[in-house]
C-alpha cells in the first residue's frame, strides 16, 4: 500500500504523552506540513502559533480546561509538551475548512516522524477572550482571527491505539 495512505490508516489520536520535548527540527517539519495544506483559492489564510514554553503551555491548558468545564486535575492536552494552535482569518470564507486541512496535515506529519498527536477543540472560545486577542497583538499578529484547533504533539506514552472498526454504509456510489 502507498505509504501516505498507510500513514492515514495508522495514525491515531493519542491521549497520553511523555513530558520530553521533541526536537525542534521535528516540530518545524510538522508546522511546514501544515503550511502546505490545501486551502481555498490559494489564500493561505491560516496561521500557526507554536507553544513550546511549558509555562505558556500550562496556561493554555488551564483556560482550555475551564472552558471545557473539567476538574482542576485534568489536562486537556494529555501531557503533550508541544501545542500547535491553528487560527484562520475571519474574513476568509474557507478559513475553518482550511484550518482543518492544516490540522490534518500536521497530525499526519507528526505520525510520520514517530510522534503522537491529537486534535483539541476550544481554540475558538479561547481566542474570543480579550487576553488572547491581546496576545495576538503582542505577537504582532494583526487582523481578526478565529481559533480552529490545537494540535497537541509529543512522544507517545504507551502503545499506539488500535483502529476502531469502520462503520458500514458510509460510501455511496453514483456510477
Amino acid at each position: 500500500m502507498n505509504e501516505v495512505i498507510q500513514a492515514m490508516k495508522d495514525r491515531r489520536s493519542i491521549r497520553k504523552f511523555k513530558p520530553e520535548m521533541p526536537p525542534k527540527e521535528d516540530i518545524k517539519q510538522i508546522i511546514e506540513a501544515g503550511l502546505y495544506a490545501a486551502n481555498g483559492r490559494g489564500k493561505q489564510a491560516t496561521i500557526i502559533i507554536a507553544v513550546t514554553n511549558k509555562e505558556l503551555r500550562d496556561k493554555f491548558s488551564k483556560i482550555n480546561r475551564e472552558i471545557g468545564g473539567w476538574d482542576e486535575s485534568f489536562d486537556p492536552f494529555y501531557g503533550a509538551p508541544v501545542i500547535l494552535i491553528v487560527l484562520a482569518d475571519k474574513e476568509c470564507l474557507t478559513g475553518i475548512y482550511d484550518g482543518s486541512l492544516v490540522m490534518g496535515n500536521m497530525m499526519l506529519a507528526a505520525h510520520s516522524l514517530g510522534l503522537g498527536s491529537i486534535w483539541i477543540h476550544r481554540a475558538k472560545e479561547e481566542f474570543e477572550l480579550p487576553e488572547y486577542q491581546s496576545l495576538l497583538k503582542e505577537m504582532g499578529i494583526e487582523g481578526e482571527w478565529e481559533g480552529i484547533a490545537h494540535c497537541a504533539v509529543g512522544y507517545i506514552d504507551g502503545e499506539l491505539p488500535e483502529a476502531a472498526a469502520r462503520k458500514e454504509n458510509r460510501v455511496f456510489w453514483l456510477e
